[in-house]
């Protein structure tokens, strides 16, 4: 009976022991952890904004003169490089008016030919009789004949001249119309719609597709005013696509306008979106991380090395090879690090991984 109570009284000891020794102890060296340095770092508080993809060219491609469309040459979704053929008008009118205006322009060539010789001749005759003057032939009515002939095919060709000007005119028109005929791509871009179908009569100035240039997105945010005096052209922000991507956003512009109801302005970013261009829709939503104050350097602490519990935040600092508790007071967020308002020193190393092991007082290595 007495082995009995001893044994019981033994083995909640023995377990009581194999519960609480420490870890570090157990395996005879200290923990591996890795550590930061807490440092000071320029914070720029920031405040998220909403924006979205635009592009600087999305066009309504328009035929340039009128007709029946012969052949379309494109689908919804085509990449079409500059050049590219996207539409055909049907040419058998065009050619007529050309033909037409080829030969009108040989017309009035010829026309000022006859012209000249008139002018030749009626100015050969006037001389002639002119020169009669003062001799028994000379007359004055025959002379005044003779300036009102020279006259008379002067104007002919002042109007052949007119006439040769207007062929000319005529001529160059057809030609654009026969030019123009093929509705080509000004810039290179993807087919977002196509506007016609072969055998329908299309005037100019009418579109037959709209074509969006990819090369050339950008983002626009509605910036409140309150902060405009932070950006300026060239300013690099931070942003991220709505899949957690960090982009780099430069400051291209902020428009000289603003939204009564909501009291913000327009601002445009550029960014390499050229690797993300199968991912990114203009329309996206893209998060920018607009200044909201002057920058200023504060200490700050990696956000890995806090543990958060009731009592508030903490870290363990590396001193000397053992693990230190600190109770710290944390600021604003600074990318991967918090603003530390105190509890900890620049200088610090603090253990960013391997800390949810630790306890105060164990030995520690950091192993970076």
């Amino acid at each position: 009976m007495h082995l009995y109570r001893a044994a019981a009284l033994v083995i909640p000891a023995f377990l009581f022991v194999i519960v609480f020794v420490p870890p570090g102890f157990a395996q005879g060296g200290p923990s591996l952890v890795v550590t930061e340095r807490v440092e000071m770092r320029t914070l720029a508080e920031t405040r998220p904004i909403f924006g979205e993809v635009v592009a600087q060219r999305d066009s309504a491609i328009a035929a340039r003169v009128a007709g029946i469309v012969d052949e379309v040459r494109i689908l919804v979704g085509d990449q079409i490089e500059p050049g590219d053929v996207l539409a055909v008008l049907d040419r058998q009118l065009i050619e007529i008016e050309l033909a037409q205006a080829e030969a009108s322009l040989a017309e009035a060539e010829a026309g000022i030919e006859v012209a000249e010789a008139r002018v030749t001749r009626t100015q050969d005759v006037f001389n002639r009789t002119d020169a009669l003057r003062g001799s028994s032939a000379f007359s004055e009515g025959r002379l005044e004949d003779t300036r009102g002939a020279f006259s008379e095919a002067r104007g002919q060709l002042a109007e052949a001249q007119a006439r040769l000007l207007n062929a000319q005119a005529a001529l160059e028109r057809a030609r654009y119309n026969f030019e123009r005929a093929e509705i080509t791509a000004p810039f290179r871009g993807i087919v977002l719609s196509v506007e016609t179908d072969p055998g329908q009569f299309i005037s100019a100035g009418e579109p037959v597709a709209r074509l969006l240039d990819v090369t050339t997105l950008e983002i626009e945010a509605n910036v409140p005013a309150l902060y405009i005096e932070g950006l300026s052209p060239e300013l690099v922000l931070s942003g991220e696509t709505e899949e957690g991507t960090p982009l780099a956003l430069t400051v291209r512009a902020i428009l000289p306008t603003e939204f009564a109801a909501t009291r913000t302005r327009p601002v445009r970013f550029t960014t390499d979106l050229q690797a993300l261009t199968r991912r990114v829709a203009v329309g996206q939503s893209i998060t920018v991380s607009v200044p909201t104050d002057a920058p200023r350097d504060a200490l700050s602490v990696p956000k890995d090395a806090l543990t958060q519990s009731a009592s508030g935040w903490s870290v363990f600092v590396d001193e000397d090879g053992v693990a230190t508790p600190r109770t710290v007071q944390i600021g604003v967020a600074m990318g991967d690090r918090f603003e530390v308002l105190g509890g900890l020193n620049e200088g610090d190393f603090v253990v960013v991984r391997g800390n949810e092991r630790l306890f105060p007082g164990q030995p520690i290595q950091a192993t970076n």
